[in-house]
């Protein structure tokens, strides 16, 4: 297996993305998933939690990642089980973006959803760059991303994101989410899950108080 780059790596993040927002056969797309929750009882904050509880859950079950190979057609320089935890994350963070009252289509959100995947080093990628973000995103914030901002801001997260994965990709893999061989195999790692998806809570959707 070749060694994974950052190309690669923003190639896989542009798949993952198209498949979230546009939908695949037989997966809701991350609008369709923010619908559903945003039926509930409760406040955003309570919807995004029932989300993120929600993909941990279903993702954690055996197959579920292995088998999205199944309906999509991958990247073919990327690792399949890297490509499908991204496709995975992705959309629960651009659905959670959507409830915020975030256009997952432009192109700065988009950004902003990459950031999230790094977890706890979301806001300290932002920071690094010059982006300025109190306790959530706002539209003017979003607004003032320059599109020279945006390529500072998604190589930061490629080259995190790399880092994360390991430059060879699976084998190095099982250390940060263990999808590799085992009983766990096909399955997402769900502490990770629910941090990207508590950070991407708290970045896209204001804290409400009861």
């Amino acid at each position: 297996m070749a060694a994974l780059t950052e190309s690669a790596i923003h190639q896989a993040l542009d798949w993952a993305y198209d498949k979230a927002v546009n939908g695949v056969p037989g997966l809701d797309s991350a609008v369709e998933l923010a619908a559903e929750y945003a039926k509930q009882d409760g406040t955003l904050h309570d919807q995004a939690n029932a989300l993120i509880r929600w993909q941990i859950a279903k993702c954690a079950t055996s197959g579920f990642v292995t088998g999205l190979g199944g309906l999509m057609t991958l990247p073919v320089a990327i690792p399949a089980n890297i490509t499908s935890v991204l496709y995975v994350q992705v959309r629960m963070i651009a659905a959670i973006a959507h409830l915020g009252g975030h256009d997952i289509k432009d192109d700065r959100v988009k950004t902003l959803v990459y950031t999230a995947l790094c977890g706890n080093a979301a806001l300290p990628v932002l920071k690094e760059i010059g982006v300025k973000v109190g306790t959530k995103v706002t539209q003017k914030m979003i607004q003032n991303i320059s599109k020279e901002v945006i390529i500072s801001i998604n190589k930061a997260v490629g080259f995190r994101l790399l880092t994360k994965f390991g430059s060879t990709g699976v084998i190095n893999l099982g250390k940060a989410i263990p999808l590799v061989g085992g009983i766990v195999g096909g399955t997402v790692d769900g502490v990770a899950t629910n941090t990207i998806g508590n950070v991407a809570r708290d970045l896209f959707i204001a804290q409400q108080i009861a």
